[in-house]
């Protein structure tokens, strides 16, 4: 990117411009405002990052000769190409087939289908049929790829086939060219799921027309007889022969002059710098600099002296200098890569000056730390007086030019990467004899020099160029310029200075600072050289300069662009000519003829036009062609675009060290249409795109590092920056005053390549913004930009981020650092003021939606238990046999009488304290005790009657058991209710209010802690108080007991009601019956090997689910001890629960994945202190999450390997599963084979089918087992609309038959029917006897090569997700938490995230760690994570602070919860971004 103002392009570009946006004012958009919650001014000095290496590789190209005809009408048909065709693996695991039958399988596959059994009878009489196999083969693997073209070398040629394959083959070939029978209706094959929508190219887009441009040859070099054989001996001759003459004035930054070196001087300096180089570093026997050795120069911009005499220095020593840029800091910006070219150089020395040494970072010690990246340097000061004299006899050996390498030149490319071009001696000569020639430089001539001097034209021209012809160079040094953006103009005046090297910025500049000088004149110069000419923008800073200081004595025919690459070096230039008769080339182009890369003249009044100007002729000695910028270097015709390749000495020969790339560039054989060499000699490619005027004049459209493919459209980025920049009138800002009227200091445009989704890159320009403006000012700003390049360019702008003026990464001479800002970009670290992400308008290349697939029809073919050539997907867990003393009762409440008789004095329960000591315990006699004393409370200070509700509103601990079974025993229905919060009454008690209400509990049993809490003030003001039933307070219990326990007598009949809140929000009660809740803890007891001498640690919410059962009624039924540990209590001691698994030994324990979230987050710093406490967990042999929910597998696989390391075995954590439904259908129990985990692809998951991948392949999800199916449960797999079972390994909705599934919700009001179908379900076909529960969890049940533990092989269920979580976008069906971590993945300050639809909108809400400097940054890294993984456009991004998510006491996203917040817009966001 050159540096610069770049204020418009083209003449026309403002009017332009200023046209299309009063087309839209008509027609304004609305849209919702982005909103910002506080002042983002806060800036922080911009971290430097450089952007890693990337190597380009070349592709294979078909051979001359290659068939391809066939192959390409074959390619160009994908949609054509079925599943076996792409290598996609069918959705069935088992069609894997061995040996050679896979082969023919597989080649079946590859020909069986119509259109490709029509190639192979076509071209089979000559192909080899295992060569065609190779080559499907080959296609399939490659199809994946995003290449938009495949050569394959070879396609189809060789010996006919009938000679050599027996008749057997040729008759299975003919058996596989029959069409295929076509699938069954219910089980639809999988097709390659997402074919992205390929770009159809414009019937209607211009062609290329004109004949072939043939090279243009320069005009030959003049040997002139006074040139020297080299430029030492022209130092050597001017040093001797005119000592005096001044070669180069250094300025001050006041403008003065700091230094006059003469030619004397330099010569003297530069033998003294050789003879130490070469003799005084290293030993007399080991020299650490030989000849021919690389060494580097690092000069800051403002002291061209020391870089001359350094320069020279080293051509005399003969090794070879690397003139680099100074390292600011020890991050500095291309600092790493610069290292890299440092390295591939072998450069082992770096020459320096006294001030910059004293300048460059220093460690403590006081000696200059290695860089980054860089290799370990000696640095050696180059000032005369540490250089010691050579000897009287000393002399260096001066040379005619020769393929020696004179110096090495750098170059940064567009990824940020470094690369070396090396110029030998002899070229280095010819450039100068051919820039003399073309410029007419004669001796003692002053030059003003404004350009970087260490590369490109401003060292051509000011340091070599200068030496060759005696001149005087005046250094104009870039912080002058800053401070006095006149100051060349004033030494041309001072000096009568003939020639200027300057860029359009300094012309630019001088037109705005101008007013205030008077006389000045330029009469004297005779040629203004514009070293970026080229750029297509430059032409208004000629005009405009030229149209102002005509009157100053400037000539027309003085402005001279030229074009050149530091490959090339300089391409073409316009002479200075005395006749103005002949006016220079111009030509008018029509932009979008220019974007299919053809040449058409257009009229200026048209918006869409670039005026472009000739850079001259081709310099003197070389031959120029214009060729096509992919694939063969061909000629291009005359009226195309190419890229311009040169042929001559005076270029450079290689990157230094890179051959393959060197290969690329350096050595390229352009060929005329009839396929015939232009030249036996290499041409060098120069990376400008243009084509050849009329009269041999050289125009320049763009560079080819600037190109963006768009829609297989060519745009320049340079034109994107010129309409960007006349959408508002530049700022500059100069002593104090400012210029013009509102915003850009800087507009940068680059290209994500990164968008590797969709294989169309994207434009996200970046406009450097004055602070001043307002939130929507910058939206109506960018708005206007984006519609003048969508109008002007017809191209959608992605992502246009306004960031605070000056911190943008810019490069030592204020150019702006491109790779840098889009590494910036792509890493989160920009920190822009504002951000507008338009994905709608430019990503049009997503799949299609999906269209739903017809629902299947009557029975399928059935046979036993397969359907459709598969097993039917139904598991069930072993059986509950009826063995156990306690299996004679029906009801629980007699298991615990029937305890307290035979073994009164055994401990049921014990309660830990946040100290991990034990507050509390209970014996089976003691809660006998109790539970018939709350009994008694219940019978006679409430009155209350056989199958009354009661509401416990107890704290997890004890009382909440003793009030349980005292419920039983008064004949009531319990309920457990999580007590209200003391510190957020306001959010948590009308939950409470309402679970009591919809039970329609007859009275509230709580502690007395929690009825003060009740009848606080707090409470009275947020639920009304009065309409409570009785609130019983049993922290004072009766002493008797009551009359009689009540004795129930119908199973069937309700224990309790289960109530939760479900993720969606939605809270339901679901009925247990005596039945169910003994045959659960059975199952529970078989499941876990549960007796009384075990122990078992619970650390759970006791309200509901599973947590409940373990800690309220499995110790009664199976008489284990419970160690009891609540949740809460971890937030103070983080390593409560471990310490209690350890110091208790016990082997079995339960635990939700927040508490597993605290340990790994709380504890993971602190497993050394812990292992010191004696905190041993090998004993544990169980570790069981249990979740409503899918594994979370990088939670429970972070857990593991933490904890490794105190003993805790990888195997023991597993998870458990239940629903609504159904509160436990997997738990992995004590015995039975480990977890498994499989890889699904993300992609067909959306389309509800399984395909199996392997592990790491694009696109794979992990999906970890559930944990082993309950004893007495049976599951199937149906399809959710048509209630049909479905197949192994298919995708479908969960349902479970067991005799603990819930009796059916209770809400109370007669409601129950409508959900009657959750509980009571049939299937459509097959077995329709079975009733079923429907969970609302889609999954699938895949056979393993496991074994049970009765012998039969394992059937593993994975949980993929919640039906009612689930999201319908464009007709496919997404799961939240898959989106979430992509999101989370994307930047490291995204704490935690959730996802939901709002229309048809997806909505991001992030959590933001980290300055909120940092907000906007997320805007686009979570839009373009989302793109790229989920092919999903995100409509609105909602950055808040840390725990504005909500989240249940099971840990699970609260998500209708914070959509109902963003609605009501109760979130509070630090920034909401609508993506247009």
């Amino acid at each position: 990117q050159s540096a610069g103002f770049k204020e418009s392009r083209y003449k026309t570009t403002h009017s332009a411009v200023q046209a299309v946006l009063a087309r839209h004012v008509e027609r304004k958009v609305a849209v919702p405002m982005p909103s910002k919650r506080r002042s983002l001014v806060v800036q922080t000095s911009m971290d430097a990052y450089t952007p890693p290496d990337s190597s380009s590789g070349s592709e294979e190209e078909a051979g001359p000769g290659d068939d391809m005809s066939a192959m390409e009408h074959w390619m160009s048909r994908p949609s054509h190409l079925g599943p076996a065709h792409l290598g996609s693996t069918s959705s069935s695991s088992s069609s894997t087939q061995s040996g050679g039958s896979g082969n023919a399988g597989r080649l079946a596959d590859s020909l069986a289908h119509t259109h490709i059994s029509h190639l192979a009878h076509t071209h089979l009489g000559h192909t080899h049929l295992g060569q065609l196999h190779h080559q499907q083969s080959h296609l399939s693997q490659s199809h994946h790829g995003a290449k938009n073209q495949m050569y394959v070398s070879g396609v189809f040629t060789g010996v006919p086939v009938s000679s050599r394959v027996s008749a057997k083959i040729q008759q299975l070939v003919n058996t596989l060219k029959q069409p295929r029978r076509p699938p069954l209706r219910e089980f639809f094959v999988d097709d390659f799921d997402e074919l992205l929508e390929v770009q159809q190219p414009d019937p209607n887009q211009p062609r290329p027309e004109g004949a072939e441009m043939m090279p243009v040859r320069g005009e030959a070099l003049g040997v002139v007889t006074n040139w020297p054989p080299s430029l030492e001996a022209a130092l050597q001759r001017w040093g001797t022969i005119s000592p005096k003459a001044p070669c180069l004035t250094s300025l001050d930054t006041a403008g003065k002059p700091l230094y006059v070196l003469t030619y004397g001087k330099l010569w003297s300096r530069s033998i003294k710098l050789a003879y130490n180089i070469l003799h005084k570093l290293g030993s007399k026997q080991e020299p650490m600099v030989r000849p021919g050795d690389r060494v580097a120069l690092v000069f800051p911009n403002n002291d061209p002296v020391a870089f001359m005499v350094a320069f020279y220095g080293c051509l005399l020593a003969e090794v070879v200098p690397v003139p680099i840029e100074v390292p600011l800091s020890r991050k500095d910006a291309g600092s790493q890569q610069i290292g890299f070219l440092l390295g591939s150089c072998g450069v082992t020395v770096a020459l320096t000056s006294d001030a910059c040494h004293k300048g460059l970072p220093k460690s403590a010690t006081g000696e200059i730390p290695q860089f980054k990246g860089w290799p370990k340097l000696l640095w050696f000061v180059t000032e005369s007086k540490h250089l010691s004299k050579p000897p009287r006899d000393w002399f260096p050996h001066i040379k005619d030019a020769n393929n020696d390498t004179a110096y090495i030149e750098y170059k940064t490319c567009k990824d940020g990467s470094v690369l070396g071009v090396t110029v030998t001696r002899i070229a280095l000569l010819t450039h100068c004899q051919a820039l003399t020639q073309s410029c007419s430089y004669t001796e003692a001539e002053t030059i003003v020099n404004v350009l970087d001097f260490k590369k490109d034209v401003g060292l051509w021209n000011g340091i070599l160029t200068s030496v060759m012809n005696m001149m005087h160079v005046i250094s104009v040094p870039y912080s002058l310029m800053k401070v006095n953006p006149l100051s060349w103009i004033q030494k041309v005046c001072q000096y009568k200075a003939k020639v200027a090297c300057v860029k359009s910025r300094d012309m630019h500049w001088a037109l705005v600072a101008h007013k205030d000088q008077k006389d000045i004149n330029l009469s004297s110069l005779r040629m203004l050289l514009v070293a970026d000419g080229s750029n297509p923008w430059s032409i208004s800073s000629c005009d405009a300069f030229l149209n102002v200081f005509q009157t100053k004595g400037l000539r027309a025919d003085v402005i001279c662009p030229c074009a050149s690459s530091p490959e090339a070096l300089t391409v073409a230039i316009r002479r200075s000519v005395e006749d103005s008769s002949q006016p220079p080339g111009r030509g008018v182009l029509s932009m979008q003829g220019l974007t299919y890369s053809v040449v058409r003249v257009d009229t200026e009044e048209r918006l869409s036009v670039l005026t472009v100007q000739d850079v001259g002729t081709v310099t003197p000695g070389g031959l120029v062609c214009v060729v096509k910028p992919e694939g063969i270097p061909q000629l291009c015709q005359t009226d195309e675009i190419g890229e311009f390749c040169v042929c001559s000495i005076a270029t450079g020969t290689s990157y230094y060290g890179l051959t393959g790339m060197t290969k690329n560039t350096f050595e390229v054989y352009p060929v005329s249409s009839s396929g015939g060499l232009v030249s036996e000699y290499a041409f060098v490619r120069t990376g400008l795109l243009g084509f050849i005027g009329p009269g041999g004049l050289v125009f320049i459209t763009g560079k080819m590092d600037g190109l963006i493919m768009v829609s297989g459209r060519r745009h320049n980025a340079d034109d994107i920056v010129a309409t960007a920049l006349a959408v508002e009138p530049m700022k500059f800002v100069y002593r104090g005053r400012s210029f013009g009227r509102t915003s850009f200091v800087w507009t940068t445009c680059f290209l994500n390549h990164n968008f590797t989704i969709i294989p169309q890159q994207r434009i996200i320009p970046l406009s450097s913004l004055s602070l001043s403006l307002s939130l929507s000012l910058s939206l109506s700003l960018s708005l206007s930009l984006s519609q003048a390049i969508d109008s002007i360019h017809g191209v959608g702008v992605f992502c246009l981020a306004l960031v605070p003026a000056n911190t943008l990464p810019k490069t030592p001479l204020g150019g702006i650092h491109l790779s840098e800002i889009k590494q910036l970009y792509l890493e989160g670290g920009l920190h822009p003021c504002n951000v507008l992400m338009c994905p709608h308008t430019c990503v049009t290349n997503l799949p299609k939606p999906r269209q739903k697939q017809p629902e299947i029809g009557p029975a399928s073919v059935m046979v036993g238990n397969l359907v459709s050539g598969k097993r039917i997907a139904q598991a069930s867990g072993r059986d509950l046999g009826q063995t156990d003393d306690n299996d004679q009762f029906l009801f629980l409440s007699e298991v615990l009488q029937w305890r307290a008789q035979t073994t009164p004095d055994h401990i049921l329960y014990t309660l830990l304290s946040s100290r991990g000591a034990v507050s509390s315990s209970l014996t089976c006699l003691q809660l006998h005790k109790r539970a018939e004393r709350v009994a008694a409370l219940l019978m006679e200070r409430a009155g209350l009657q056989e199958g009354d509700h009661v509401a416990l509103v107890y704290p997890p601990g004890i009382d909440l058991i003793a009030a349980f079974y005292g419920s039983l025993y008064a004949g009531c229905v319990p309920i457990t209710v999580r007590p209200p919060h003391p510190q957020n009454i306001a959010t948590t008690l009308p939950t409470v209010k309402m679970i009591v209400e919809v039970s329609h509990s007859a009275c509230v049993m709580t502690t007395a802690v929690i009825c003060k809490l009740l009848r606080s003030k707090e409470a009275t003001a947020t639920v009304d108080i009065r309409n409570w039933p009785p609130v019983l307070d049993t922290d004072d219990l009766p002493k008797k007991k009551p009359p009689a326990l009540y004795k129930p007598t119908n199973p069937d009949g309700l224990a309790y009601l289960d109530f939760s809140v479900s993720t969606t929000g939605m809270l339901a009660g679901v009925q247990m019956s005596h039945n169910a809740v003994g045959a659960f803890c059975r199952s529970v007891k078989l499941q876990c090997e549960l007796y009384p001498s075990r122990e078992v640690a619970i650390c759970l919410d006791p309200y509901c689910g599973l947590g409940f059962v373990l800690w309220c009624l499995c110790s009664v039924y199976s008489g284990h001890q419970s160690i009891l540990i609540p949740p809460v209590e971890l937030e103070s001691n983080p390593a409560l629960w471990l310490l209690a698994v350890s110091q208790l030994r016990v082997r079995d324990t339960f635990c939700s994945y927040s508490v597993m979230e605290l340990c790994t987050k709380g504890l993971g710093l602190q497993t050394e202190a812990l292992k010191a406490r004696g905190l041993d967990l090998s004993r544990v042999r169980a570790c069981v999450v249990v979740a409503e929910e899918r594994p979370r597998m990088s939670l429970t696989h972070s857990f593991s390997k933490l904890f490794k390391d105190l003993g805790l075995h990888p195997r023991s954590v597993s998870t458990a599963f239940g629903c609504r439904v159904n509160l436990a259908i997997c738990l992995q129990g004590t015995s039975g084979p480990d977890p498994t985990t499989v890889y699904v692809d993300m992609r067909a998951l959306r389309h509800d089918r399984v395909r199996l991948v392997e592990r790491g392949s694009p696109h794979s999800l992990p999906l970890m087992e559930s944990g082993k199916i309950l004893p007495g449960v049976r599951i199937i797999i149906a399809n959710p609309e048509t209630k049909g079972p479905l197949g192994d390994s298919h995708l479908g909705e969960i349902w479970v038959h067991s005799a603990h599934n819930g009796s059916g919700y209770y809400s109370g009001y007669g409601e129950e029917v409508l959900q009657s179908d959750h509980f009571n379900s049939r299937l459509s076909f097959g077995d329709t006897q079975t009733v079923w529960a429907r969970t609302g969890y889609l999954g699938f049940l895949r056979r393993t090569e496991l074994t049970d533990a009765n012998g039969e092989r394992h059937d593993a269920l994975f949980v993929v997700g919640a039906l009612e979580e689930a999201m319908e976008l464009r007709g496919m069906r997404y799961h939240p938490i898959d989106i979430e971590t992509s999101v989370i993945r994307a930047h490291k300050s995204i704490m935690e995230c959730a996802v939901f639809p709002w229309t048809n909108l997806l909505v991001v809400v992030v959590e933001l760690e980290g300055s909120e400097q940092e907000a906007l940054d997320l805007v686009p890294m979570v839009t373009k994570a989302v793109l790229e993984e989920h092919y999903l456009i995100v409509g609105v991004v909602v950055v808040t602070d840390i725990g504005v998510i909500p989240i249940n006491s099971r840990g699970e996203k609260q998500r209708m919860h914070l959509r109902d917040g963003f609605l009501q817009d109760q979130l509070d966001p630090i920034y909401v971004a609508y993506n247009m």
